[in-house]
């Protein structure tokens, strides 16, 4: 196998429902194919060719070891009486340090375990039950981080389950597709006595209606008319450099932001002049009540797979809900993290990059028709922004991991179509 080649997933059937494909450089999700009113509709953006990739950063690929925003420069970290030191390695301008550093896990090669290699990071019974899913509807990855990788403290070892899981038919008959699961574990090894800053996310980028682009024009991809719920009061208050604060500021005080009270609401309604790139901490009522740390002790009789992966409902309401009335696709997120990032992709110029043949673009990087702001709805779950930087966080919330430790973090994405 080619060192990038696409690790296809499908729900098992004469033809497949949900197909997810994923290119190990970057953990990237390459593509996500819904079977929906007789046609296919790829429900990420993103370029044609997997090697588009190397230039078209952070569409749709994993972020680590850190998400988003910290400031360049040495950070002494202490969990629990464990301590260490890291210098975050500038890589947005001198200042800031973004999505892990100038080499994070979206550009690395990450390796494939084979079906017959069991990971480290679960516990024999939830192993049990992986092997129990279809051969065809889960893969499993794994990096090795070492000690001083963009500047983090100790040799840091991640494992990524991406599986698809099948509704069950009473699910169907309401029109459910299926459900995406990834479950990202990570553990230090080698060295004793350390502790190291971990917050992964899925750096995923949706638009239910690109495939149904009424021609190549940037615009008609846009994700303004999709209605989006977050079921969060408050937002993270950004400082310079869009650097994060220890602050928050009430959704419902700036009506552009609130979508808790505004369920379904139009994303274009009230759609901010620079668009969205904000942290939306979650209402504790629909985090899912899966520890997003253990003791490394208490791996063996670790097992929230169990619910995580089953078919019928995972006994939590959802955080965070995207539909669109055109396709009629309609989906939910569940997650043990306590916020979700959401990104307009305002970055983007058409210019640059390669937008899919599927989604009415050339699949020519640099062709001029790629996707512009206001393209994607970017949701991406992971705990609070470089809360180890906050003295109250201490030994609690911090987003920190010790060498006795286990980081486990999760999100469940649920398909529906909700129009024959």
């Amino acid at each position: 196998m080619a060192v990038n080649a696409p690790v296809r997933l499908e729900l098992p059937g004469d033809k497949p429902v949900l197909i997810v494909e994923v290119l190990p450089r970057g953990l990237t999700i390459h593509r996500l194919i819904v079977h929906a009113d007789g046609r296919e509709n790829d429900i990420v953006i993103g370029p044609e060719n997997a090697e588009d990739h190397v230039t078209q950063k952070y569409t749709n690929t994993i972020v680590g070891r850190y998400s988003n925003r910290i400031p360049v420069g040495k950070h002494v970290l202490e969990r629990k009486g464990f301590k260490s030191e890291f210098e975050a390695k500038a890589n947005e301008n001198t200042k800031v340090s973004l999505h892990g550093g100038p080499t994070g896990y979206d550009a690395v090669v990450w390796t494939v375990l084979s079906k017959d290699e069991a990971p480290q990071l679960f516990s024999k019974s939830e192993v049990e039950r992986i092997r129990s899913l279809p051969g065809s509807a889960y893969a499993l990855f794994r990096l090795v981080s070492p000690d001083g990788d963009q500047g983090y403290p100790g040799e840091l070892l991640t494992e990524v389950l991406i599986a698809l899981v099948s509704p069950t038919p009473e699910q169907s008959q309401a029109g459910k597709v299926g459900h995406v699961v990834i479950v990202y574990r990570s553990k230090l090894t080698g060295q004793e006595k350390t502790v190291t800053p971990v917050n992964l996310t899925q750096h995923w980028g949706f638009n239910l209606d690109a495939s149904f682009a009424d021609g190549p024009q940037p615009e008609a991809a846009s994700i303004k008319g999709h209605e989006l719920t977050i079921e969060a009061e408050k937002i993270a208050k950004l400082g310079e450099l869009a650097l994060p604060t220890a602050d928050y500021t009430p959704a419902s005080s700036v009506p552009a932001y609130d979508f808790h009270q505004q369920k379904s609401k139009a994303i274009g309604k009230e759609f901010p002049a620079s668009g969205y790139d904000d942290y939306f901490r979650l209402v504790d009522s629909v985090v899912y009540p899966a520890p997003r740390r253990i003791l490394l002790a208490d791996l063996e009789f670790f097992n929230p797979l169990d619910a995580i992966l089953t078919q019928g409902s995972i006994g939590a309401p959802s955080s965070v809900q995207l539909a669109s009335k055109k396709s009629g696709i309609a989906l939910k997120f569940f997650s043990n993290q306590r916020g979700v990032m959401f990104y307009s992709n305002n970055l983007t110029t058409p210019t640059k990059g390669a937008r899919k043949l599927i989604h009415g673009g050339s699949g020519i990087s640099g062709h001029g028709n790629s996707y512009g702001p206001g393209t994607a709805a970017f949701l991406e779950f992971h705990d609070p922004l470089a809360a180890f930087l906050q003295p109250e966080n201490k030994d609690a919330e911090d987003t920190l991991i010790t060498s006795d430790e286990l980081y486990n973090n999760f999100v469940r994405l649920e398909i529906s179509l909700t129009k024959a």
